[in-house]
């Protein structure tokens, strides 16, 4: 049966992001106007009508102190908004803007992702967000630490090297059809296995394509979604959890974390025809397709994915967009957004994407 919204219910109403730019030659906040001013456009409403505006980035990246207070400006700063910032991938930017809306007292949103890593090496930044006293000081960055999550997966018999391999290819013939994608093209199992090692098991191309990007994402409540927009795509479950950061304390081999917010965002409560997947390493997907309970019949990561482009700090908030903008063109009826935080999938949120009303 076709979803039927409720007065509470919120759903996306606009959807917008840049290409994976390998080096984007600007400022960030370029990348988010143009995302921002497509958005009203195609909503057809001012600045004015948003009565929240958040966004998701992580100053690290670009190496300026603050650059998420001059992103405010790609959003649009007068007339004066009420604005908030998360330091994490626009994805937990929508978690807070939806539960902003549940409020009631506001009914339309705006949330943005935005990342400019390309001046920074992304492997000497994140092994920061380490355990201090244990891991960091052994520069255990997220890279060395997926090799170790790989190992373990092929040692427990749940993955082959030819199973990784597999979603690679795999996810570059899906990223031919996507204008947004930074790497394409057709390569088969057998020559990626004959790559060299990077972090054993794991080559090169089994690592995601670090881009500058940005996305963003207008969304309403039910009565304002139904008028501005004929094809309102509803959000109905939203969830996240987090495991421990010393990675000796999780079983790597599974996603703990994705079960539960998958639990709480009702994955299971119908069929899932398209799946878009937070993917920084190709393994990774194996241990999230069985823990979100993926069968054969959805469609997994058709974009691509963040292995043919990886806007950091945009690429979970993309993932939504992606499904969206499925459900919207008449591929999919009801879909699976995920977002990653951490090393070896330590955080993990779910979006619920559905059609109709």
């Amino acid at each position: 049966m076709p979803f039927e919204p409720q007065e509470d219910d919120i759903a996306i109403i606009g959807i917008a992001q840049t290409k994976a730019h390998e080096r984007f030659d600007g400022p960030e906040v370029v990348m988010i106007m143009e995302c921002v001013n497509t958005l009203l456009s195609d909503a057809g409403i001012e600045r004015n009508d948003v009565g929240f505006t958040i966004a998701g980035s992580c100053d690290y990246l670009s190496g300026m102190p603050f650059a998420f207070v001059s992103n405010v400006d790609g959003m649009g700063a007068w007339p004066p908004v009420y604005e908030s910032h998360v330091e994490m991938d626009g994805a937990w930017a929508l978690f807070e803007a939806w539960l902003r809306l549940q409020m009631g007292d506001i009914d339309v949103a705006m949330v943005v992702g935005s990342g400019k890593s390309s001046p920074c090496n992304a492997r000497e930044v994140f092994h920061l967000q380490a355990d201090p006293y244990v891991v960091a000081p052994l520069g255990l960055d997220p890279d060395a630490l997926a090799g170790i999550q790989a190992r373990a997966l092929i040692d427990a018999g749940k993955a082959t090297e030819a199973d990784i391999a597999d979603v690679v290819a795999r996810s570059r013939a899906a990223a031919a059809s996507n204008p947004n994608a930074q790497l394409t093209g057709a390569v088969t199992t057998e020559e990626l296995l004959s790559e060299p090692y990077d972090m054993a098991p794991l080559r090169a191309h089994d690592v995601s394509a670090k881009a500058d990007g940005a996305a963003a994402i207008l969304i309403a409540r039910r009565d304002r979604a139904l008028e501005l927009s004929d094809n309102p795509i509803w959000i109905t479950g939203l969830d996240h959890r987090i495991e421990s950061h010393h990675a000796g304390l999780r079983d790597l081999t599974d996603s703990v974390s994705t079960r539960q917010a998958a639990a709480g965002a009702g994955v299971a409560d119908g069929p899932v025809d398209v799946a878009e997947l937070h993917i920084t390493h190709a393994h990774e997907e194996l241990i999230l397709r069985d823990a979100l309970g993926l069968g054969d019949a959805t469609s997994v990561n058709p974009s691509g994915g963040p292995l043919a482009g990886d806007p950091v700090m945009a690429t979970g908030l993309t993932r939504v967009i992606e499904v969206a903008r499925r459900i919207a063109g008449g591929e999919a009826t009801r879909g699976v957004a995920h977002a990653a935080s951490g090393a070896a999938l330590q955080q993990n949120l779910v979006v619920v994407l559905e059609g109709g009303g």
